[in-house]
């Protein structure tokens, strides 16, 4: 939003004209910076919570910078999600507080935010292969203000090891359950636990798990009830929305 029309805004607020709530309807929907390949969302914090994230797979090291650079401008913290280290390194050449998590594909230039969330998420794998998708969720949570913890190669061929932590699983607020193959662990955990579950498949699997579409299906058909699902490898969506039920 330009300086005149924010004056003008403020001028009509405090003269009666348009009330507070009003107002800040009109913020929401205003502004971006348009820089032809991408339309920056400045206010997507204060419509969603949190700022614009960078999906940076498809994106040229370029257009990722000059996004980056406008995006920081606005907000403390901004996150990158896909990003190899060649992205990372040339962010962080311009940013030097970036930091990068491998294993999860992300940068986070800035401060994190304080943790603001109301109580645990619990991010648990089936496997080791799906730590990645895990991390990914994991990270997002926690750049978003949460405390989150780890739970990982719980999956379904050893049981024992998933029961040996349910003080864990009972102590969390949500939890997101990360599998690949044929994807069970979700509707097992959502037997046993009176919060939201988050249910994540991954492409890991043999050839008939079809990339992670037998795991989807698996999820979407689960008779436990408490459980969402999100696309296959979105660890980034399953994180940002167990910060938001967290919230």
């Amino acid at each position: 939003m330009d300086k005149d029309r924010l004056k003008k805004l403020l001028a009509n607020v405090r003269d009666g004209k348009i009330n507070i709530d009003d107002a800040l309807l009109s913020l929401k929907s205003l502004p971006f910076d348009d820089l032809d390949f991408a339309k920056v969302d400045h206010h997507r914090a204060i419509r969603q919570g949190h700022p614009e994230v960078i999906f940076c797979q498809g994106k040229t090291v370029e257009q990722i910078l000059a996004i980056v650079d406008r995006l920081i401008a606005h907000h403390n913290t901004i996150m990158a999600t896909r990003a190899t280290r060649e992205v990372y390194e040339a962010v962080k050449a311009l940013h030097p507080s970036a930091e990068y998590n491998a294993d999860a594909r992300i940068i986070v230039v800035g401060k994190k935010s304080s943790e603001q969330g109301k109580g645990l998420i619990l991010v648990i794998t089936a496997g080791t292969s799906d730590i990645p998708v895990a991390e990914e969720a994991a990270l997002t949570a926690e750049t978003m203000g949460n405390r989150v913890e780890r739970l990982f190669d719980v999956g379904v061929s050893g049981l024992h090891r998933l029961f040996a932590h349910m003080d864990k699983i009972n102590s969390a607020k949500v939890i997101i359950a990360v599998a690949g193959m044929e994807g069970a662990l979700p509707s097992i955990i959502g037997g046993l636990v009176d919060v939201p579950v988050i249910a994540v498949p991954t492409s890991v699997g043999y050839g008939a798990s079809f990339g992670g579409l037998s795991a989807l299906l698996t999820m979407l058909n689960t008779c436990a009830p408490g459980i969402t699902v999100v696309n296959i490898d979105n660890g980034f969506g399953a994180g940002y929305f167990a910060g938001m039920i967290n919230h």
